[in-house]
């Protein structure tokens, strides 16, 4: 019987990555799991900011705020589930392509099962460059459940 152990939950903080993380939370305490959930700041903020020629300050200063956010934003998906407080969750904000962060992190924590969602904020641009979950299950090498 699969029984993971380490489970990557990464998040956009859409309703679906919310799901994902709910089912990441009935696994977890079935298989005495933890689950490191995990943001990414995804660097075309970064190129923006430059392309439009912001002082590095600016940039910097954004890129804190954004960071701070997003750690609030953990803690509040957290805080929604009674039963994360019966889980061991870590969480993790970063920044870069999403689908190689994820990836990453798979292999430095030797993550054993992503949950991740299938839709999120950014389902129009999926028609054009592809999708972060379908990245992540073509790259992965751990079971990837896709919550949908």
């Amino acid at each position: 019987m699969f029984a993971p152990k380490n489970i990557l939950v990464p998040t956009d903080f859409s309703e679906y990555s919310y799901r994902a993380f709910k089912k990441s939370l009935d696994i977890a305490k079935l298989h005495n799991s933890r689950i490191f959930l995990l943001h990414i700041i995804d660097r075309t903020v970064q190129q923006f900011v430059t392309d439009y020629c912001l002082d590095s300050k600016v940039l910097e200063r954004v890129m804190n705020e954004s960071i701070v956010t997003s750690n609030e934003k953990l803690q509040m998906m957290i805080d929604r589930y009674p039963e994360s407080k019966e889980v061991k969750i870590i969480t993790d904000v970063r920044r870069g392509i999403p689908s190689e962060e994820i990836l990453k992190n798979q292999q430095e924590q030797e993550i054993d099962l992503i949950v991740i969602a299938s839709r999120g904020r950014t389902d129009l641009t999926k028609l054009f460059i592809g999708s972060v979950a379908e990245r992540v299950m073509r790259g992965a090498k751990c079971t990837v459940l896709l919550e949908v």
